[in-house]
Order: structure tokens, then C-alpha cells, then sequence
């Protein structure tokens, strides 16, 4: 029974094995930064930070469930492609959402989804993350052909991920652009997917994708909100008086 396991997830370690893991980790950590400062934003459509972060907790173990269903079928899931388009339609949809609705926090300036309870954010979260995992699983694969490697760095970049979009809650009060760029980012993925879809030769190259992605990251850290900038002590001048 081991046996057929072990063969299934082409489990056979070798010298080379922590090397090629060590690469997916990196790529996970790379292709992570967009990802978690998407599912960061979806989150604030919670009033509550506390809420906020079991919203995140809930929704990655759901996207870890769905991650790992992905790359044990990817070998078909990759035949169709209609899963792209699926997630290239779900991914534009929300940016469209977002750049199309009204601020309804003025405090925040948050204008994307609102959810009335924690159980509506996590399928949003949980499929989120799998649209944009439809990309870097293929990317996964395409590096080891080890499917034990490849659910290894899964793992591991899930469990980055969450911390990573820790950081990033915290930063989308802090810098006004930053809910924006992380959309753009989304859009960006989705664009990506699509163009997969309708042409292979049309997909840029990830390393434009990724220097695109960190332009577009260095504007939303660019500007910091009004209410998180440090006011000047008064003139001793005017303490006096």
C-alpha cells in the first residue's frame, strides 16, 4: 500500500532532492507576495481586525485542501483549459469590483467587497488563492516532476503565505495606494491566465511578471495615509505662549 503511495508521489530522494526544494520554497516566497496582499484586502472587507485574521486562518486551510487537490490532479487539470479561464474571469471579476464600487470606509478607505459574517469571506479567500495557484503550480511542476517536493513547498508556502498576509493587514492602513496595487497585482495574474488561455506565445516571462509586480508593489508602499504620519511638535515659541 506504501509502495503504490510512494509511487504515485514519485516519492524517491536523492542528493538533489533538498536542492530542488529549496528552489520551490523560493519561487512559493517569490510568487506569494501578490497573492498575499490580495487575500489581505479581500479580508478587510471585515470590520473587525480579530475577525479579520480568523477569516484568513479558516480560508488558507480551506485554499491548502484545494492547493493540494490541484497539484495531485494537475497532470489533467492542465489539459483543460477551461480551468484558466475560470480563474482568470473569477480573478478580473474582483478586480473589477473593486475599482467599480464606492469607498465605504472613509477611515480606510476600503471600496472593495464587504462580508456580513466571517463565512462569507472564506470561500472568497479560499478560491482566491486557488486562482492564483492554477499559475504557480504549474510553475512548481515545471521545476520537479516530484509530486512529494512539489506538495513539500506547497505546504510550506501556505504556511508563508499567511504570514505574509499578516504583514500586509497591517500595511493597507498604513499606505493609501497599497489596497490598489494589490488589485493591480490581481489583475496582472488574471491577464496572465487569460492570455494563456488564447495563446501560449503571448504569456510574458516570469521574470517580467515578477519585476512588474515589485514596480507596482514599491508605488503602494509609496504613499503613507494621513492618519499614520507623525505630527510635528509645536515651536517652543508656542508652548510658551
Amino acid at each position: 500500500m506504501l509502495d503504490r503511495i510512494f509511487d504515485y508521489l514519485n516519492f524517491h530522494f536523492s542528493v538533489e532532492a533538498p536542492i530542488v526544494l529549496l528552489i520551490l520554497i523560493f519561487l512559493e516566497a517569490v510568487l506569494s507576495a501578490d497573492n498575499a496582499i490580495a487575500l489581505a484586502a479581500i479580508a478587510q472587507g471585515l470590520e473587525d481586525k480579530q475577525v479579520e485574521r480568523q477569516a484568513l486562518n479558516l480560508g488558507l486551510v480551506v485554499a491548502y485542501v484545494l492547493r493540494i487537490t490541484l497539484i495531485l490532479t494537475a497532470t489533467w487539470v492542465q489539459n483543460l483549459w477551461q480551468f484558466e479561464l475560470l480563474g482568470a474571469a473569477y480573478l478580473l471579476w474582483l478586480v473589477f469590483q473593486h475599482f467599480t464600487s464606492q469607498e465605504t470606509d472613509e477611515e480606510h478607505h476600503h471600496h472593495g467587497p464587504r462580508f456580513k459574517s466571517i463565512w462569507q469571506a472564506i470561500p472568497v479567500i479560499a478560491f482566491t488563492d486557488l486562482a492564483f495557484s492554477l499559475d504557480s503550480v504549474t510553475t512548481a511542476i515545471a521545476v520537479s516532476q516530484e509530486k512529494w517536493l512539489v506538495l513539500t513547498g506547497a505546504t510550506i508556502g501556505i504556511i508563508t503565505l499567511r504570514f505574509m498576509a499578516e504583514l500586509f493587514i497591517r500595511w493597507l492602513d498604513e499606505f493609501e495606494n497599497l489596497e490598489d496595487a494589490g488589485y493591480m497585482t490581481v489583475a496582472l495574474v488574471g491577464l496572465r491566465l487569460l492570455l494563456k488561455v488564447v495563446n501560449d506565445d503571448l504569456v510574458p516571462p516570469e521574470w517580467l511578471m515578477i519585476t512588474a509586480i515589485g514596480l507596482i508593489l514599491a508605488w503602494g508602499f509609496s504613499k503613507r495615509t494621513a492618519n499614520t504620519v507623525p505630527q510635528e511638535l509645536p515651536e517652543k515659541s508656542e508652548v510658551s505662549k
